[in-house]
């Protein structure tokens, strides 16, 4: 019976936070942020102090830091970014139109061979179409999201609290993790700590290498692209860098919208449009064979696909705030997940000795 209860309150206070995690999703974006950034900066505020920095002065410091350093790439970068976005927007139906007008070109020998003048006409108008819807929708997008009056105040939220709130979490969260811990039943809490370690090692290994790795990522294409004199290259590298926190799928992304625009570009340069693979192949190399290995690791806990899975539903459910909190959650829920399978290999349920077989009463004829 009581443990009949505790799952019946786990299960309740896990269902009053999602409900309120979706009901609120359209004003945590800052203090989500703020969130993950003092998680992110706490070890570095812990190193400090065993150099003998109070807290505050850590923090302080840190924090300083980071919002310098901050302000100054987004005086930098930002101008570069908004020009190219805006280029991009403007210029994207007639690159996807002119793109259409290549493939169709340079496919249509092979179809017309294959399949005829009406598959032919088939895959022009089926490609036309999905070609431009996709580049008018991408404008639209592009567009709503820069210009935007909710978006500009939700930057601006973002901007302004989120650094407030980092400052207030980082200076007291050895004290919150003391006060959390003190919660827990004294007969439970070795077991606790246990699980928190473990789910520690995942979501730090993950969220802080994975950064490091994007950003990594982003530097590299950008230069990289601009070097090769790739229309939009900042844009391409820096978004292609960003989103490879998705895995497979963001490298893939990236890859084909620089593609795209490489082919419009360059065409028929097929040297230039080389470069550009090759700028993606090497990143990729850089990435999986020196970069992945030393800043992530191999004992993070989260199959790329677990890690697909959870961005694309808590996105899809809770919108930006659902990206920042998905990782964490998802090792969260893995490493219970797996206390859960070790308790059910070792319980009697999974141990116990087969039923005896069901014999049968013997029948006597009369």
């Amino acid at each position: 019976m009581t443990i009949q209860r505790q799952v019946t309150f786990w299960l309740i206070a896990l269902f009053a936070v999602v409900v309120l995690l979706y009901l609120l999703s359209g004003i945590l974006l800052p203090f989500a942020a703020g969130l993950v950034l003092a998680y992110l900066l706490d070890p570095l505020a812990d190193r400090l102090e065993r150099m003998r920095f109070s807290r505050l002065a850590a923090t302080l410091l840190i924090l300083g830091l980071f919002v310098l350093i901050f302000v100054l790439a987004l005086v930098l970068i930002a101008p570069v970014l908004a020009n190219q976005l805006a280029a991009f927007a403007a210029r994207l139906p007639e690159t996807a139109q002119r793109l259409q007008q290549l493939l169709a070109e340079q496919g249509a020998p092979l179809v017309e061979r294959f399949g005829g003048q009406d598959a032919l006409r088939d895959v022009q108008n089926s490609l036309g179409d999905v070609v431009g819807q996709g580049a008018t929708w991408v404008a639209t997008l592009l567009k709503s999201l820069w210009s935007g009056g909710q978006a500009f105040i939700g930057l601006v939220s973002l901007l302004v609290i989120t650094p407030v709130v980092a400052f207030y979490l980082l200076v007291d969260w050895d004290r919150m993790v003391i006060s959390i811990d003190t919660w827990i039943p004294p007969r439970n809490r070795e077991l606790v700590r246990g699980l928190a370690r473990e789910m520690d090692v995942a979501i730090s290994g993950f969220l802080r290498g994975q950064s490091l790795v994007c950003l990594f990522l982003g530097i590299f294409y950008a230069i990289g692209l601009s070097l090769v004199g790739l229309n939009f290259a900042v844009l391409i590298g820096l978004v292609s860098g960003i989103i490879s926190f998705i895995p497979y799928v963001g490298s893939l992304t990236g890859l084909l919208l620089a593609l795209g625009v490489a082919i419009v570009q360059f065409w028929p340069d097929w040297v230039m449009i080389g470069a550009t693979l090759g700028v993606f192949a090497a990143g990729q190399f850089l990435e999986g064979n020196i970069v992945q290995p030393k800043l992530v690791g191999e004992s993070v806990g989260l199959h790329p696909v677990w890690v697909m899975f959870a961005l694309l539903a808590f996105g899809s459910l809770f919108g930006f705030v659902g990206l920042l909190l998905a990782v964490p959650l998802a090792a969260i829920i893995g490493v219970l997940t797996r206390f859960a399978l070790r308790q059910y290999l070792a319980s009697p349920l999974y141990e116990a000795p087969p039923a005896p077989p069901v014999r049968r009463a013997d029948r006597t004829t009369p």
